[in-house]
């Protein structure tokens, strides 16, 4: 007796790629400098170095932080730069910027580290709803990574597509030889 239902996607051949779980799951934190400016005007240089030398660094280990300044105050480049190499040591990832730039760069490394030879000539839906907001450059970003490789893209749900590359017979051809 043939099945009553049959599920359609399951046999489809999609490869789902959700970019929210590819995002590293550590803590985001902001680091702000201006807790360490003298009358929250100016950066002393022997007074952050302190700082930085004597600070426990270890509430960062595996989180992920955003550099920022909030005061309006001139700090110099080499004083995120030696804050830097505290962070390097227990941080998963820190950035120069807000919470906003955190995200791009947690999802430029996601990206980055995608092995593409898992799409090759694949039906890929990258999935367009989730729990963790995807910013729409991490979309194009996976675009460019996918282009080469995959037979074709599509957004949404396996269900439900929107259908937005499918490589040209001539290039599957020109590939495959």
């Amino acid at each position: 007796m043939e099945p009553l239902f049959v599920n359609r996607v399951a046999n489809s051949g999609l490869v789902t790629l959700n970019l929210e779980e590819l995002l590293h799951p550590g803590e985001r934190v902001v680091y702000d400098i201006k807790d360490n400016l003298f009358h929250g005007l100016i950066l002393r240089e022997k007074d952050f170095r302190e700082f930085i030398k004597t600070n426990d660094w270890t509430q960062y280990d595996g989180k992920n932080v955003a550099i920022i300044c909030s005061a309006d105050a001139i700090v110099p480049t080499w004083a995120y730069m030696l804050l830097a190499t505290k962070l390097q040591n227990h941080a998963h990832r820190y950035v120069f910027g807000d919470l906003q730039a955190l995200e791009q760069g947690l999802f430029q490394e996601a990206i980055a580290a995608i092995d593409t030879e898992e799409y090759r000539e694949a039906k890929v839906v990258v999935k367009g709803c989730g729990n963790v907001p995807v910013p729409t450059f991490a979309y194009v970003a996976i675009m460019q990574k996918l282009l080469p490789v995959a037979s074709s893209v599509m957004y949404g749900e396996p269900c439900s597509t929107v259908p937005l590359y499918k490589k040209s017979k001539a290039v599957a051809t020109a590939t495959a030889e």
